[in-house]
This record gives structure tokens, sequence and C-alpha cells, in this order.
């Protein structure tokens, strides 16, 4: 799972993606839109996402994920920019006829930043890292399914598990290799990537250089540096001004005209992965009871929000599934608007004159915005909401770590999360013994098109259900001056590849 801004861990999928890359120049060194580029150019990236810590199994956050991997780590296997995955650091792989047994083999020549050369020790260790009980990777409960790793020669890797995972292959795609003798991985680094750490001054800006090391083919350009703002406005200003090339993801619509006017920009609109979620301990009275949950939903008009969030971007969403992934179906007329019904459904519960509860709501745009919005829309069939503003750091203690909300806004970063719903013990608290076994069948299927059928039951019982409160799948907007080409567009569980950006001039 992954979680905006939070000190969780950001990385969030492979789900058919379209393809919406800006094309790249040409090995004659000719730009996309004409003219030449610049091999030794700084590329200045705009976000508002500055990571926690430099390492993703400590709650580095989702600036971790978009700085650095790819650019700086990289896994046995990628998960590009259109939902493929691709063999990285896996050279060649092959599974044991009982589907239990993975044999990796490694690509040869390649090195960490160190200068030492990459073994199956590392990749044990790396696996090892993710699996370790203080890990906060958003893999890890997963790849629990790794029951012994042996590394029979420096270029081979064993791994047995102790039943059959089909997205085994894809959950390795989070898996960061990093050198088995690294220190201080919160502030340094030593991975295989492109690019090696340049500088990091915190609250500021974080700054990648060229790996001339790299084993695969060079970056496009010298150097990258993530500049951090604290809001749309500043972030919207240094672009405009050239402090920045590209925005990794515009957050103020309202804004977007400037730019859509000015010949000077390119106003991208990518598949966002993203969802916006009201969600409720279901573990907790009145969340408890099923008609309570779908009476929220239906008094929640989710699409005059986007609206005021959004303006004409974004889109409902039904169901945890987003409109990329294999086993999505639209479910938005499951708990549509109708104030009607949900007055009805609460007088079935028992609560004809309404409830009060608690909405911890973590304190970064849009969810003061959303919180206040709902608050409003419940008091329509007399919910009283009381909003309780959290930071990022308090949220991960108190809701994810030790449970201890009601109702809660947060969002959801990565595609094929929907199987968080098949483990009653994460944190909404979902449980319903079919929908787990669907969850467990899913994983331990022999083909994609059986694993599809099953989630997709998955998908209707829980929007059924109420589990949560599915608000609205988050647009991804990519605005870039028009200098730029090869930057990624769709927002992929947070990543942004920098490797193949170029810049004119």
């Amino acid at each position: 799972m992954s979680l905006r801004k939070t000190p969780l861990y950001a990385i969030t999928s492979a789900a058919v993606l379209s393809l919406a890359l800006t094309a790249c120049g040409g090995s004659n060194g000719s730009g996309a839109s004409g003219g030449t580029w610049n091999k030794n150019a700084t590329v200045n990236i705009g976000s508002l996402y500055e990571p926690q810590n430099l390492d993703n199994t400590a709650g580095g956050g989702q600036g971790v994920t978009e700085a650095l991997n790819g650019n700086v780590y990289e896994g046995l296997f990628r998960l590009t920019d259109d939902g493929d995955v691709e063999k990285l650091l896996a050279q060649d792989y092959k599974v044991s006829d009982d589907g239990l047994t993975y044999t990796f083999t490694l690509r040869d020549g390649v090195t960490f930043h160190s200068g030492k050369e990459l073994t199956s020790a590392d990749v044990k260790y790396s696996l090892e890292k993710v699996l370790a009980d203080d890990s906060q990777s958003a893999r890890k409960s997963n790849l629990e399914v790794v029951k012994e790793i042996a590394t029979p020669d420096p270029k081979t890797v064993e791994v047995t598990l102790s039943q059959k995972s089909i997205s085994f292959v894809y959950n390795l795609s989070y898996v960061w290799i990093i050198d088995s003798e690294a220190k201080d991985l919160k502030t340094s680094e030593d991975g295989t990537g492109p690019y090696t750490l340049d500088k990091w001054t915190r609250g500021s800006a974080l700054s990648l250089k060229r790996f001339v090391g790299y084993w695969g083919d060079a970056a496009a350009n010298q150097r990258v540096v993530f500049h951090y703002y604290k809001d749309a406005t500043a972030l919207n200003n240094a672009l405009l001004t050239n402090a920045v090339d590209v925005v990794t993801s515009e957050q103020s619509p309202d804004a977007l005209e400037q730019f859509k006017s000015n010949g000077d920009y390119t106003v991208n609109d990518g598949d966002s992965t993203t969802k916006l979620l009201l969600a409720f301990n279901d573990k907790a009275k009145p969340f408890t009871d099923i008609r309570v949950r779908q009476a929220v939903s239906a008094a929640i008009d989710d699409k005059k929000l986007l609206e005021s969030v959004w303006g004409g971007y974004g889109k409902l969403i039904g169901s945890m599934v987003p409109p990329t992934d294999p086993w999505y179906e639209d479910l938005t007329d499951v708990d549509a608007h109708d104030v009607a019904r949900a007055k009805k459904l609460l007088a079935e519960a028992g609560y004809a004159k309404g409830f009060s509860f608690t909405l911890d709501t973590p304190n970064y745009d849009p969810h003061p915005t959303a919180a206040t919005f709902i608050k409003s829309e419940l008091a329509k069939v007399g919910i009283t909401v009381k909003i309780n503003t959290i930071t990022p750091d308090e949220w991960y203690t108190k809701v994810y770590k030790n449970h201890d909300f009601t109702a809660t806004l947060q969002e959801h970063v990565n595609d094929r999360d929907l199987v968080w719903y098949g483990n009653p013990d994460f944190y909404w608290g979902y449980d319903d013994k079919q929908v787990t076994e669907w969850v467990k069948q899913a994983e331990a299927a022999s083909t994609t098109d059986e694993q599809t059928e099953l989630l997709k039951k998955v998908n209707r019982k829980t929007a059924e259900d109420a589990a949560s409160d599915w608000l609205y799948l988050y647009p991804q907007l990519v605005v870039a001056n028009k200098n730029l080409s090869g930057y990624p567009l769709n927002g992929l569980n947070s990543q942004f590849f920098a490797y193949d950006i170029k810049k004119k001039g």
C-alpha cells in the first residue's frame, strides 16, 4: 500500500495502462520537437513530495519513491510507466513446475555506486530487509510467502515460497536491490541505478548525477534536481519563472489555464491510480453496520466534491479498482448519491436521528477541503462530523498502526491494491471471510484470467458492502516546458523516471 505524503511508503503495480510517454529524441541527438538536446543538461523537477528519509523500508514516503525508484535504485524487475513488468537486474528466471521455487540469474557487469559488484548475497539481503520486523515496505505482507532464500553461487538466487503467488514477480518490482554492506541508508544510498545521490538539502532540494559506471544506457541528462515546494502556488510560480522544467503532479487545476494558453508549456493528462478514500473503521461502531456505511456513502455527492477540488479533471470511482486494473468494473451506481436512500438506511440501522463521529484528517490538501465538504453533506442526513486534523506522522501511528480511529481520509496511490480488503488486520478492519478466500484463491491462481475473475468478485462485494467510500480517482497532470521530452506521464505508484528526459539547448 502507498499513501501520499505519509511516512509509510510509496511505491507503490502492474496493470495495463495506456502508454503515454512523450517521444524521446533519436540517437542523433535530435529532440522530440526538433533541435538538439543537451546531454550535459540539468533537469529541474518540481514536486510537493519531499522524502521523509531515503529508505523505502523505513517510512521514506511518496517522495523517496518519486526521486530514487528506478533512478538510484533498481529491482530484479522494473514496473514501466505503461504498466509492464520487465526484467532489469534479473537476466533471466525460471519457475518450478509446482510454482513454488523461482530461480533468478543475475545480470553480468552490474556494480553498485560504491564500486562493489552485484551478487546474489545482495539480493538476499534486500529481500530480507523488506521482510524484517521493522520494515515499512509496501509489499512486506505480499512477500511474506517467501519461505527460504538460497544463494548457490554469486549469480544465482533461489527463492522458495510457502504457497503459490501469481503476483510474486510483479511484487519483486517493488524491492530495491541494495548493497548488503551499505550503511546509513536513511541519509545515503548505494544502488545500481543510472544516477547517484549528489546532495540532499532538507526542505529544499535533492540532486542526482549521472553514474558513469552504469551497466545500461547512460542517462540522457547529466543531472536532475528535485525541488520541493510547500504548496501548489509556489510550485506553479517556479515553473513560470523557469526555476523548474517540469512538475511531477499538478495539484492546482485552477492554475492550468495559464499553462494551456502559453505556447512555452505542455499540459499532459495521464493515467492515475491514486484514490481518495473516506475509510471507515469497519470494526468500530457505528461502521460495523453495513447499512451505516452504505448510508454515509450515499449521502456524499462525490461528483460535486470532485468538481470543487479538481474542476473538470479526475474520475468518479465506485470501488478501490481504477479503470487501468484488469479487474475493473464501473460500480459507481452501487452507492450513488441519494439522500433519501441514505436517510432510509440510517433509520433501518437505528440511527433515524443520526449520530456523531470523529474524522481523522491529514493536514495537507485536499484532505481538509474534502473533510469540510463531507461534514456539510452528512449534516443533511443528521450526522455530525468532528474534524480532527493530524500530521502524517500522527496518522501513521494513530490510524495505520494502532487502528485508533472511527473514520479517516487518505489517499491510496497503488494500482492492484484491492487485495488489502482480503486482510482483516489491515487498518480499516474490513473482515469478510468470502472476500478473504477469493483474494487467497486469486493469488494462488494458475492463470491471469482466473485471477481476474476472482478479483472482479472481490471488487463487487467490497463495493456492495461499502467497505470504504471511494470518493474519486485523482487526475495525473504533468506540466512541462516545451524544451523537455521523455518524461513519464502516468501516476503509476508515484515513481518518476528521470533518465530518459531530454532537454534542448
